[in-house]
C-alpha cells in the first residue's frame, strides 16, 4: 500500500479552491467541445504540468475549437499558426522591420508570443521551422536580432499532427517528439455525441459567446504552483522508473523478445512526464497525493510517443500501447 503521508503540503481549503478552478475550466470546455472528456483531460494536465501536447487525428475532430476554448477558460492570448512547406522560422518567432522614417529597425513579435499557441499541421512544415518552434517551447524564450523576448507566462502549445501517411507531411523526429508532455489521439465521437453537435450548429449554440466567468492566468499559475507540491511516494517513483526500464529490455522483470519490437525505449524525460502529469491528474480528482492508478491511467497518452519500434514490430502491426501495456503487466504495482 503506497503511503499518502507528506499530503499535509496542500491543505484541504487549497484542494477545494482548485476544485472550483478546474472544474470552471471543464464547464467552459464541454460548453463548446461535445465529448472528447480524455482530450479535455488532457489539455488541462498539460496545462497544469506547465508542459505542451501533440494531437493526432483526421481533420474535423474539434481540435482548432478545443484549443481556442482552453485559451477562452483561463483569459489568456491564443494565436494560431497554420504551418505549410514555406513557413519560416521567423514567421513563428518575430521579425525587425527596418522603418525608412527614422531609419531604425523596430521589432514585431510573431504569433508564438501567446499564452496559447496552436501550432496545426506541425508536420507539414519543414524540418528547419520545426525546430525554431520547439526551442521556442523549451527555452521559453525567442531571440530576435540579437535580444532575448520572454513568452508569456503561463505558455503552452498545442500542436496537431496529420497520419505520417498523408502526403505533403514531415516526420517529426525522435527527439523532438520526446518535447511534448503528452501524445493525444482523437477518435470519432460517438453517434449520440454527433447529433449533439448538430443540434448545437442548429440552434447557434455552437457559435455563441462563452458566458461563463473564466479563471485568470494567476489562477493557473496558483495550480501549477499546487502542481509541484502534489506528493509522490518512493514507491511510486520506484514503480514509474520501474515501468520506465521495462520498456528499454530492463526492469525488475524483463521481457523476453521485447527488443526485437523496440528499437529505442523511453527515455528519463518519459519518467519526469508521467510523474507530472499525475501531480496535476491528482490535483483535478481532489487529491494531494499520487497513486499508480494515476500512472496506469495516462500511460498511453505520456508514452505512446516516446517508444520506437522495429521494422519487425511494425511489419506485424504490433501497436505502441501493446508494448506499453506488456511494460505495465510486467511491473508489481505497488
Amino acid at each position: 500500500m503506497v503511503s499518502q503521508r507528506g499530503q499535509g503540503n496542500i491543505t484541504p481549503d487549497e484542494l477545494s479552491h482548485a476544485h472550483t478552478l478546474v472544474n470552471r475550466i471543464n464547464e467552459i470546455f464541454d460548453a463548446k467541445v461535445v465529448g472528447q472528456n480524455e482530450l479535455r483531460e488532457s489539455l488541462v494536465s498539460t496545462l497544469l504540468a506547465g508542459g505542451h501536447i501533440l494531437l493526432e487525428s483526421v481533420p474535423g475532430l474539434a481540435k482548432t475549437t478545443a484549443a481556442e476554448t482552453l485559451a477562452a477558460s483561463v483569459g489568456g492570448s491564443f494565436h494560431r499558426i497554420q504551418c505549410t512547406p514555406d513557413l519560416m522560422p521567423n514567421d513563428i518567432v518575430g521579425t525587425q522591420i527596418y522603418n525608412y522614417g527614422t531609419g531604425s529597425f523596430t521589432t514585431q513579435l510573431g504569433p508564438v508570443h501567446a499564452n496559447v499557441v496552436l501550432l496545426d499541421e506541425i508536420n507539414r512544415s519543414s524540418a528547419k521551422t520545426q525546430s525554431a518552434m520547439l526551442e521556442a517551447m523549451q527555452e521559453r524564450q525567442t531571440t530576435i536580432g540579437g535580444t532575448e523576448y520572454r513568452l508569456p507566462d503561463p505558455f503552452m502549445v498545442l500542436a496537431t499532427q496529420n497520419p505520417i501517411e498523408e502526403e505533403g507531411t514531415y516526420v517529426l523526429p525522435e527527439a523532438q517528439m520526446d518535447r511534448f508532455l503528452m501524445k493525444q489521439i482523437l477518435t470519432y465521437p460517438l453517434p449520440s455525441e454527433e447529433v449533439e453537435v448538430l443540434n448545437r450548429v442548429s440552434s447557434g449554440t455552437q457559435s455563441a459567446e462563452i458566458t461563463q466567468q473564466p479563471v485568470s492566468l494567476s489562477d493557473v499559475k496558483l495550480l501549477q504552483s499546487m502542481v509541484d507540491r502534489v506528493y509522490v511516494d518512493t514507491a511510486v517513483k520506484q514503480y514509474i522508473v520501474d515501468v520506465i526500464n521495462t520498456t528499454r529490455g530492463g526492469g525488475p522483470a524483463p521481457i523476453a523478445g521485447l527488443m526485437g519490437q523496440v528499437r529505442v525505449g523511453a527515455s528519463p524525460r518519459g519518467s519526469i512526464a508521467l510523474m507530472r502529469v499525475c501531480q496535476a491528474l491528482a490535483i483535478q480528482s481532489g487529491r494531494a497525493f499520487v497513486v499508480p492508478d494515476d500512472i496506469k491511467r495516462v500511460s498511453h497518452r505520456v508514452l505512446r510517443h516516446r517508444i520506437v519500434r522495429t521494422f519487425d514490430a511494425l511489419a506485424n502491426n504490433v501497436s505502441v500501447e501493446e508494448i506499453i501495456d506488456a511494460a505495465f503487466n510486467a511491473v508489481p504495482t505497488p
